[in-house]
């Protein structure tokens, strides 16, 4: 094979998915502009500093009634600790990911999973047993994305998180060996059978099944249904109403 056209045949290819990418971003402008969507916010954005958005984002997120709990006395369980090869796979299996305000990429935590497993097992042990999250684990990079068309103010703005890549792990760790377990295995006098967000299964297009064959249900045996959304969350999202 003649290396030179195996060469021009790959550099064809790439320009075609350059060609066919870029396509595909323009059409996607075109049709925000034609649908009013265009991303001219106006001098009102230009207002708002990124410390304005930080306090906004302080304040919704800050419990002032919030009292640090009490640390635990007792010696921790077996079961607690995190193997150093559980540790190890975490890392092995990390995908590509945005990097955080400590400036570790997961590229590298991947590379080195067989060097940093032992050390970083025992960071999230400590963590785990006194029951304290490390304060670099805790800063994140806040990325604010419009929620309507014309943002005015910082609640316009959905705030996207960008936390430490090892705080995600961590975090993933504890969510998929205490929180879905609990959710599966509910204790006596709860029921979860209605809880759709944080479970492996639940999705918000999942609600609204279930929560129009609730209503279809009850339409069935009666006139009419009532249905009340308490949560401005919820009426933002599905932008319904009954």
């Amino acid at each position: 094979m003649n290396p030179f056209v195996h060469n021009s045949t790959q550099l064809s290819v790439a320009t075609q998915r350059r060609y066919e990418e870029t396509h595909q971003r323009n059409v996607g402008q075109t049709v925000r502009v034609i649908r009013g969507q265009k991303a001219n916010y106006g001098s009102d954005v230009d207002r708002l500093t990124a410390q304005t958005l930080n306090d906004h984002y302080a304040a919704i997120s800050t419990d002032s009634e919030y009292t640090a709990p009490i640390l635990k006395s007792t010696a921790p369980a077996a079961s607690l600790f995190i193997s150093e090869i559980t540790v190890f796979r975490m890392l092995d299996q990390l995908r590509p990911m945005a990097t955080g305000l400590d400036a570790v990429p997961a590229w590298f935590l991947h590379l080195g999973a067989p060097v940093f497993a032992a050390p970083i097992a025992k960071l999230f042990n400590q963590s785990l047993i006194a029951g304290v999250v490390p304060h670099q684990w805790k800063a994140a990079i806040i990325t604010p994305v419009p929620k309507i068309a014309r943002p005015m103010q910082p609640k316009d703005f959905r705030p996207i998180s960008i936390s430490p890549v090892l705080s995600r792990v961590l975090e993933k760790y504890v969510v998929r060996s205490y929180l879905y377990p609990a959710l599966h295995q509910e204790p006596a006098g709860l029921t979860f059978t209605d809880q759709f967000a944080f479970r492996p299964t639940g999705s918000t297009v999942a609600e609204l099944i279930a929560l129009l064959h609730t209503i279809h249900s009850k339409l069935s045996t009666n006139d009419y249904v009532h249905v009340f959304t308490l949560d401005f969350i919820v009426r933002n999202l599905y932008k319904t109403s009954y």
